[in-house]
Order: structure tokens, then C-alpha cells, then sequence
């Protein structure tokens, strides 16, 4: 498959850079980096971290304003956002059994009066007692959601929905595709995507063949005016099998080192397919994903950096999952997720590095925030959450 140029594209493949590089590029202090690096390893003999340093806990308040108007705003007021993903116990909750909000419009209310000026859908369900019904995911649903959008001085960001699965496309799921196009129109969306990687697969071919399919659902979208964009987890960013020996059934067995995404961000068309980091799921996978083998055999380290592959493609990340998470040496993954502004990702970092602030649109993400005992909790954390993203300030020099 031929490449689509991106020229400001550095090659991943490279020979393992030495720590003190590392901790500069990262833009972390050489004490942060250390300690946290040490505290990390010392309980991870399986799978030692290499990665980036977060900003540990205490160092985290200075780095917030708290709305005394010092320093540039990180993420300006209307790209605050949060994906609904995150509340989804209160959408669905049945408004004749709880004074909780519950259902879409109430939902969208409270989430305007805690701040947020932007949504990110994750479906367009909710409980059949709410206002408007069960299944808001037709023409006259949207025409609702956008008027309650509208109520409450909300816009629609993106959804995560529907993605065909068929390839070639089947003429249902084309028109099924082209509906929930109809429906990011009517809700004013500039992005519409999807909670899943293109292919779950670690081989290049299959990479080739979502690329293919990608593309032509990509010119689709965007001849009805919208982006269309995949969402990662920390796999994705793993290491592409690409060449080497191949195995029993043909398939390559290493690397050179270019890990799925950046690959797929290679063969894709940059001005249809478009891309939504899920930051913490790639701080997993850069505590996952440090070594591999390439294809004379040698073992080599190659480190992930997030917020450098968003600067070296730029304008193909309009959305982010901004979500946090604390160091952990225990659960395998190097993070445990939590309500943004109260974990270790350097967060201040991050948007200080990968910049154009009016372009990102960053969602508040917690897959934890619903609580089976406190139905309160996913609204409560959603307001700690924006104030943490609104007291962002970068650091000055």
C-alpha cells in the first residue's frame, strides 16, 4: 500500500534514547522523573516502566490557578468538554424513580451548570420514562437532543456509534452509515467516530485492509461535512508485526519498531480519517509497550511519546479523552483510572506540548464514575472533573 506523505512525521523506529533525552523530551523535571520512574519499577519485576514520569499528586495544585486568572488557560472555556460515557448511569436512569437527573434534557442541564460547553455522545439511548423516549437515534430523536442542546448552550462534539463491520460495505450497512451522518448534521457535530480501534489484529495486512475501509468511510463523511475519527485504546499503539520469519500460516513474527496507529496514520488519507487520543489509555501503552523484537532478531527499546506523535500529526487529533489516572505496580496497565485532575498524568504537560487550544476538544472521560451504591457519584465527579480542566494553566517560563 502506498503511503499517504506526512513530512513532519519522524521515524518510531529508532535506537533507544537514553533516559536524560527522554526526560527532556517529555518536559518533566529530572526529580519527578526519577522518583516516579523508581517508585514505579520498584513494583513492576514483569514489566518495568520506561516511560514518562507523571506529575506526582502534591506538585499537581501548583500547577492549577483555581480561577485567579494566572497564566494562559490550557483549555479555553468553550472546548470544555465531556463524553457521556461518563454519566451514563444518570441518562439512563428512570426519572419516576429517583430526583436525580436522569434522561438526556436533565442531564444536559446539570452538565451546562457545572461548566461544560461541549458533549461527546457514546449512543443515543436513554430510560423509556425520559422525555422523548427510549431511542433517540432517528431523525425526529436528533431534532430533540438538538434542541435540548440548544436549551442549555451545549454543542455536540462527536459520538462514539456506529462503524460498519462488513467490508465491502453491504448496502444496509452503507445506509445505516449514512443515517447516523444525517444524525451528527442535525446535532451540529464536526466529528463523528467510534469507541474502537480499526482492527483489533497486530499485522500489517490487516492494518492495509481497515485503511481501505477507513478511507471510503472517511470520503463519505465528508461529503456530508463531517470527521470522521477512531478512538485507541492502549493496544493500538503497540508494536506492528511487519516483517522477520513468518510463522506457520504466513503471518510476520516482528517489528521494525512503527507501532498500529502510526502506521495507520501512514496509509490513511489525512484529509479523511481523522484521529481521537484516548490519553490515558497511551500512557498504558507506553508502560506496556517499551521493547520489541525487530526483524534481524535483536530486542530494542523504543519508548512512547503521546503527546509527540499528536505535534508530529498535528491537525489529524481534534479530539482528545482527556482522563486520569494514578501510578499503579500492581494491575498490569501502570495507571488506575480516576476522575480527571485528581491522578499523576501530567496533564499540564501535555496540552502545553501538543498546543492549537482552539482546535483540541478535549472530553472528560471516567469509565468508573457511576457507582451501583452512589447514584449521585458519576454527576458529582463530572463537576470535579471540569474544575480541574478549567484550572489548567500553563506553566510559565
Amino acid at each position: 500500500m502506498t503511503p499517504y506523505p506526512d513530512p513532519s512525521r519522524t521515524d518510531a523506529a529508532t535506537a533507544a534514547a537514553p533516559d536524560e533525552e527522554l526526560r527532556r523530551s517529555l518536559g518533566v523535571g529530572r526529580r519527578r522523573f526519577l522518583t516516579t520512574c523508581t517508585a514505579v519499577a520498584a513494583g513492576a519485576v514483569a514489566a518495568p516502566v520506561f516511560g514518562a514520569a507523571p506529575a506526582l499528586a502534591q506538585d499537581r495544585g501548583r500547577d492549577h490557578d483555581h480561577g485567579h486568572g494566572r497564566g494562559q488557560v490550557l483549555v479555553p472555556p468553550h472546548k470544555r468538554g465531556i463524553i457521556l460515557y461518563t454519566v451514563r448511569d444518570a441518562t439512563a436512569r428512570d426519572p419516576l424513580a429517583s430526583d436525580l437527573p436522569s434522561g438526556f434534557r436533565e442531564v444536559f442541564k446539570q452538565l451546562a451548570r457545572h461548566g461544560y460547553r461541549q458533549v461527546e455522545f457514546a449512543g443515543y439511548r436513554q430510560h423509556a420514562n425520559a422525555p422523548g423516549g427510549d431511542n433517540l437515534e432517528t431523525v425526529q430523536g436528533a431534532r430533540l437532543l438538538r434542541s435540548w442542546l440548544d436549551d442549555h448552550g451545549l454543542r455536540a462534539q462527536g459520538n462514539h456509534g456506529f462503524i460498519p463491520s462488513s467490508w465491502p460495505l453491504t448496502t444496509a450497512d452503507k445506509d445505516t452509515f449514512k443515517k447516523h451522518l444525517e444524525i451528527a448534521n442535525i446535532l451540529g457535530m464536526d466529528h463523528m467516530g467510534t469507541g474502537g480501534d480499526p482492527t483489533g489484529s497486530s499485522y500489517r495486512a490487516d492494518w492495509d485492509v481497515a485503511a481501505d475501509k477507513w478511507n471510503a468511510l472517511g470520503a463519505i463523511a465528508r461529503r456530508e461535512g463531517i470527521k470522521l475519527y477512531t478512538h485507541n485504546h492502549d493496544s493500538a499503539y503497540g508494536f506492528l508485526l511487519d516483517g522477520g520469519p513468518l510463522d506457520d500460516q504466513g503471518r510476520p513474527t516482528r517489528s521494525s519498531g512503527i507501532r498500529k496507529l502510526e502506521y495507520f496514520l501512514k496509509v490513511t488519507d489525512p484529509r479523511l480519517v481523522w484521529l481521537e487520543m484516548d490519553i490515558f489509555w497511551a500512557h498504558v501503552a507506553q508502560y506496556k509497550f517499551h521493547t520489541y523484537t525487530a526483524h534481524d532478531g535483536s530486542t530494542r527499546r523504543s519508548v512512547f511519546d503521546p503527546a509527540g506523535l499528536v505535534t508530529r500529526h498535528n491537525k489529524r487529533y481534534p479530539l482528545f479523552h482527556a482522563k486520569d489516572g494514578v501510578v499503579s505496580t500492581t494491575n498490569g496497565m501502570g495507571w488506575d483510572m480516576v476522575p480527571f485532575g485528581t491522578g499523576d498524568i501530567d496533564y499540564t504537560t501535555f496540552f502545553s506540548r501538543v498546543g492549537q487550544t482552539h482546535y483540541r476538544n478535549p472530553m472528560v472521560e471516567d469509565d468508573n464514575s457511576p457507582s451501583a451504591t452512589d447514584p449521585a457519584q458519576s454527576l458529582r465527579e463530572a463537576k470535579i472533573s471540569y474544575d480541574n480542566m478549567a484550572a489548567l494553566r500553563k506553566r510559565r517560563r
